[in-house]
């Protein structure tokens, strides 16, 4: 079984699980991720001392966090952009379900640097389609970049979230950087799935998988035709080496050919 892909087999149970954590397994990662399926009723509550962020992936929730709140409602994480807290070490924040279900993803991390709080709405992140007008649309995918080095400078996490369309390609051409990153997935249906490289290995992921992608492993992905793939994507910069443009990702330069706009493929019409 390989190490780096937690598999779900099916539904997660309700309550908080754990999939990393920086003093325990996959401690590698440099960040704490966790999945809480959480009733109407439970709430999480996450004291000072870490930067966290917390990511609503469906129903809903009210955010509480110095002083302030904030309820909102996500059908699913398919049609509607995030809904996501982020804040420092100074902050608590706590998260209650309002509706009788809702899915939360936890990262934390340390971080000494105080840059306050902020939530982040749907009208924040726009779906960015990636790769459009390129590689004949095999790559087309939608990305959602909700935090990262541009807008939040002084974090150690960056965080966001990727929709592949069915049988395309996305995190394509194949790219790698130092820094650690986590996959996690839900497909639509739920009984889909879709292919992940993790350097010279690939594995099936389907929904609620958790893959943990080590520094220096090209990850590129594909999307099994009639499915979706939507996957959060959590990076945590490494002390005076942040994850941000140009420096990372690094693309393989063999394939770089494949995005320009005049590449002529296998197939063409002479």
């Amino acid at each position: 079984m390989n190490q780096n892909i937690i598999k779900a087999h099916g539904a997660h149970p309700f309550g908080l699980r754990w999939m990393a954590r920086m003093d325990g397994p996959h401690a590698d990662m440099l960040m704490d991720f966790g999945v809480y399926r959480m009733k109407k009723g439970d709430a999480w509550e996450e004291p000072a001392g870490l930067e966290k962020a917390v990511l609503l992936v469906y129903g809903e929730v009210t955010f509480e966090w110095e002083g302030q709140s904030h309820t909102e409602n996500r059908a699913n994480c398919f049609d509607v952009p995030p809904t996501a807290l982020h804040a420092d070490r100074n902050a608590a924040v706590r998260v209650i379900c309002r509706s009788e279900e809702a899915e939360i993803n936890i990262l934390r991390t340390g971080n000494e640097k105080a840059f306050g709080s902020k939530l982040y709405l749907p009208a924040d992140t726009p779906d960015e389609f990636r790769g459009a007008g390129l590689m004949r649309e095999t790559s087309t995918r939608i990305v959602r970049t909700i935090f990262d080095y541009s807008n939040a400078p002084d974090a150690n996490l960056v965080l966001g979230e990727v929709i592949g369309f069915p049988g395309k390609w996305s995190s394509y051409p194949p790219h790698h950087h130092p820094q650690p990153e986590i996959y996690y997935y839900k497909t639509n249906p739920e009984n889909g799935f879709g292919y992940g490289e993790l350097g010279d290995e690939v594995v099936k992921v389907q929904q609620n998988d958790t893959v943990f992608i080590e520094p220096g492993l090209t990850h590129p992905h594909c999307t099994a035709p009639g499915y979706a793939l939507w996957y959060l994507w959590a990076i945590r910069h490494l002390e005076g080496q942040p994850y941000k443009q140009p420096e990372c990702p690094v693309f393989l330069k063999e394939h770089l050919w494949v995005m320009e706009p005049d590449s002529v493929y296998w197939g063409d019409r002479k």
